[in-house]
């Protein structure tokens, strides 16, 4: 049987426009891609409450609010993942990569799908394509 992961994801978008990425850990799956900050939705936990905790965990901040932006299945070799993505535009805190990763701050268009994992390539296209409406 095929392990599935579903997963709460946060991109945050500072007020200059700045995705905020990390990196993914040498012993993880994927390791060396970069990502947006998230992690894995526990039993009878909320997505949100998902997104809310592992980005306090993971880089520091406090959301006010997420808004929802899309959900994106996708199927590895060895797992299916559904990730739970959310645009994160308001915050208490300085994001920084707690458990020692690179992190940094890059321009939207700078966001390179070959630089991440195949399930986030789509997100990346969303998120371009939704800059250019706003």
């Amino acid at each position: 049987m095929r392990k599935h992961i579903e997963i709460a994801i946060g991109i945050i978008r500072s007020q200059d426009c700045k995705i905020f990425i990390t990196q993914r850990g040498e012993n993880s799956h994927l390791a060396g891609f970069w990502e947006f900050p998230g992690g894995k939705v526990e039993p009878n936990e909320s997505v949100y409450d998902t997104l809310v905790r592992e980005l306090a965990e993971e880089v520091d901040i406090h959301v006010h609010d997420g808004h929802f932006l899309k959900t994106v299945k996708h199927s590895y070799d060895d797992r299916d993942i559904t990730i739970h993505a959310y645009l994160v535009e308001h915050w208490d805190g300085v994001p920084f990569a707690k458990e020692g990763q690179h992190s940094r701050w890059v321009e939207l268009d700078d966001l390179n799908s070959d630089e991440f994992p195949d399930a986030n390539r789509s997100l990346i296209e969303m998120l371009k394509n939704l800059d250019k409406k706003l």
